[in-house]
């Protein structure tokens, strides 16, 4: 089985997303068939008016991390699209860099599902959990 490693991440990272994710500042901080972490620098062009990191930032940084976290699993880029998505916001990032540890439940042949919990950097409280769902679209396999 392939590996799929953190340069090999870091280059999907800058090759296979919307140009616009590259303004999300996401970096891989670990990856394994365990899972993956992403970590999302702040900047005040995440946030709202008040300072609060934007939920739509949240929930970019939920889809794109398990991204990694699926293809890990799999060992391999897998292209995929997102099915479904539900977040929970528990409480507001404020002026921090935000952590997405995202874990696959389960990975099938046509289906992923996986778990993210989004922290800031150093409190371990939750800021938001997603649970998520991607079609794989896996070319003669």
């Amino acid at each position: 089985m392939p590996t799929f490693d953190k340069a090999t991440a870091t280059t999907l990272l800058q090759t296979v997303f919307a140009s616009w994710v590259g303004d999300l500042d996401l970096s891989i901080e670990t990856i394994s068939p365990e899972g993956a972490t992403l970590r999302m620098r702040f900047s005040d062009k995440l946030c709202r008016d008040n300072g609060v990191v934007c939920g739509q930032a949240l929930m970019s940084l939920a889809d794109t991390s398990m991204v990694f976290a699926v293809s890990a699993a799999a060992g391999e880029y897998l292209p995929m699209t997102t099915v479904d998505q539900t977040i929970h916001f528990m409480r507001p990032a404020v002026r921090a860099d935000l952590l997405a540890h995202a874990k696959v439940v389960r990975l099938g042949r046509t289906m992923a599902y996986g778990s993210i919990t989004i922290a800031t950097d150093g409190d371990a409280r939750p800021v938001a959990m997603a649970q998520t769902a991607y079609a794989l679209m896996r070319e003669g396999k």
